[in-house]
């Protein structure tokens, strides 16, 4: 009797074992039914970031166009005039835009690197949409001023922001050799966008400058929809959590790399100076077109055909920097300051040629600049280094514009353009003999 429950305690036990192991087993098997599944989740995450990043391009090539599609490009200046403005008013208040973007530029790059880029762009979306309403809305200049400085934070929140989020994707996509072709596309988009915007904003202005304005307005809004599209890049490097990184260690990586990189601030110095000028000679050759005898839709067109030589001065950036290779920038500068002292003669065929000759060098320039420095900085500090030659260039047209509007309205527009061009020159001689002498 005893035998007979030892033995079926025994079977109960081996059953009990056997129903051990199978849950054990079923317990293996979910383990690894969930290993897989997380495994299957990581490989469409990361697909579909890839996916994300390869989209950003195609994305920036529409977000270019449309948020370069300006209708009032081309007309501002006689906007104002129109409104009551003087030459050195309208110096001036560049001048208040240069200003304020001087003093913002550098804290809405890091703004882009620490918190990101889509955001910093679609922000800066909304801040033209706002500066089109004030230039609409003001009849006086603090409103104009108020207009240019958010038209600044615009130009801010943008500047850095999409370059380096574009820069970035191909990174990890390992297509960063690309950069300088797709740039050049981006310039070429740029460049066109401008200039057929210019055109057909010159048209609405011989209607109404309000039509103008309202349109455009509506175009930065559509660019805004579209940047949403955008998708965010991983940081590249280990900068421990996002959310730890301080602004003042993001400044100080900066600030390093300014003082002990040459290379990086030689590009820093020498391109912001230089387009500084062909910037002044675009805007103010509104005005002298329309001295010399064209009216707002013959302006239109010619800028419409400068839009369409700058495309190919940018479409021509990687064959241009083949061909010249370490003298590309000189050469380029070079031809800038020839075209444009060439634009000062009062001659209206001659100008205009020299208009159109000037905008293929001044964005040949761009993307050159662009890819040099992209080539030299880390990925981390992308956005604000990048500010920092945007900050470059607001300094010097702080300088350049508001000068050249007091002149041109003593001596005329056709001289301050002779004097641009040699100043080129002479700028060139001094950073050439001043990297000499560094060497």
């Amino acid at each position: 009797m005893m035998e007979n429950n030892i033995s079926t305690q025994d079977n109960k036990i081996n059953e009990i074992n056997k129903i051990n192991d199978k849950n054990q087993i079923n317990k293996n098997e979910i383990n690894k039914s969930n290993e897989i599944h997380k495994v299957s989740c990581e490989i469409l995450e990361n697909n579909t970031y890839i996916c994300g990043l390869r989209k950003n391009i195609k994305t920036d090539y529409m977000f270019r166009f449309m948020s370069n599609f300006n209708l009032t490009g081309a007309i501002w200046v006689l906007y104002l005039s129109y409104k009551g403005m003087s030459l050195g008013q309208i110096g001036l208040l560049e001048g208040i835009f240069h200003i304020v973007s001087f003093l913002f530029e550098v804290p809405t790059g890091a703004m882009a690197d620490l918190t990101g880029r889509k955001n910093t762009i679609l922000l800066g979306r909304l801040s033209a949409v706002i500066s089109g309403l004030l230039m609409v809305t003001s009849n006086h200049f603090l409103g104009y001023a108020i207009a240019f400085a958010f038209s600044a934070f615009s130009y801010n929140l943008n500047s850095g922001s999409e370059e380096a989020l574009v820069y970035d994707s191909l990174k990890i996509l390992k297509r960063e050799k690309e950069f300088l072709k797709i740039n050049g596309r981006l310039n070429f988009i740029q460049e066109a966008a401008s200039g057929f915007a210019s055109f057909l904003g010159g048209i609405l202005a011989e209607i109404s400058y309000f039509y103008a304005y309202t349109a455009g307005m509506i175009i930065s809004a559509a660019a805004l929809f579209n940047g949403s599209f955008f998708y965010e890049p991983k940081a590249l490097v280990d900068r421990g959590n996002s959310e730890k990184s301080t602004v003042r260690k993001h400044f100080k990586a900066c600030i390093t790399i300014f003082k002990h990189n040459k290379p990086v601030r030689s590009v820093l110095v020498f391109y912001p100076v230089v387009t500084a000028f062909a910037t002044a000679t675009y805007f103010y050759g509104q005005q002298h077109l329309f001295n010399i005898g064209l009216n707002k839709i013959q302006i239109s067109f010619v800028i419409l055909l400068s839009g369409i030589f700058a495309s190919f001065g940018a479409l021509s950036a990687e064959k241009f920097s083949r061909i010249f290779g370490d003298k590309e920038k000189y050469v380029g500068a070079s031809g800038l300051a020839i075209f444009i002292a060439a634009f000062g003669i009062n001659h209206t065929y001659i100008s205009v040629v020299a208009f159109l000759v000037q905008s293929y060098f001044g964005s040949l320039l761009y993307p050159i600049s662009s890819n040099a420095l992209n080539q030299l900085i880390p990925s981390a500090q992308r956005a604000t280094i990048i500010s920092v030659s945007s900050v470059m260039f607001s300094a010097a047209m702080i300088v350049i514009f508001p000068i050249c509007g007091y002149v041109g309205d003593y001596i005329g527009l056709g001289k301050v353009f002779y004097i641009l061009g040699i100043w080129i020159l002479i700028f060139q001689v001094w950073f050439i003999g001043k990297g000499k002498a560094n060497h």
